[in-house]
């Protein structure tokens, strides 16, 4: 099955040698995020202002890859404080409106210099 990889500038830029997004078929692969901005300084403030980055630079690649965020199946969140597990579901309902709520996992991680990371997998057919 052929691939493509998905880059986008309109989002904060991945910190290593990996695509954003790859899209394989009915199925798009979206990256880990943080909250960064496009020109890859950190969004720092609260756990909400992080969070909407976050998901915002996730919303900016998969419309890149030609989808939404509404398709999306599987989504993981990774929390450095897992205190923000119950704003995060508020702020996680905003982003995720399609008919069916994705699967997700919630992790805390060891982030460092920010509180949330997320990385989604996205359905086409």
């Amino acid at each position: 099955m052929p691939s493509r990889a998905v880059h986008t500038d309109q989002a904060a830029p991945v910190g290593g040698p990996y695509s954003q997004a790859v899209v394989a078929g009915d199925t798009v692969y979206l990256a880990g995020v943080i909250p960064a901005r496009p020109d890859g300084t950190g969004v720092t403030g609260g756990f909400a202002e992080q969070a909407h980055a976050a998901f915002g630079n996730l919303a900016a690649v998969a419309e890149a890859a030609g989808a939404s965020l509404d398709q999306a199946v599987r989504v993981g969140v990774y929390l450095r404080d897992f205190a923000n597990f119950a704003e995060l579901n508020e702020i996680f309902a905003q982003y995720f409106r399609g008919p069916v709520p994705p699967a997700r996992t919630t992790i805390p991680a060891a982030l460092e210099g920010f509180d949330i990371e997320v990385d989604a997998v996205l359905y086409l057919g």
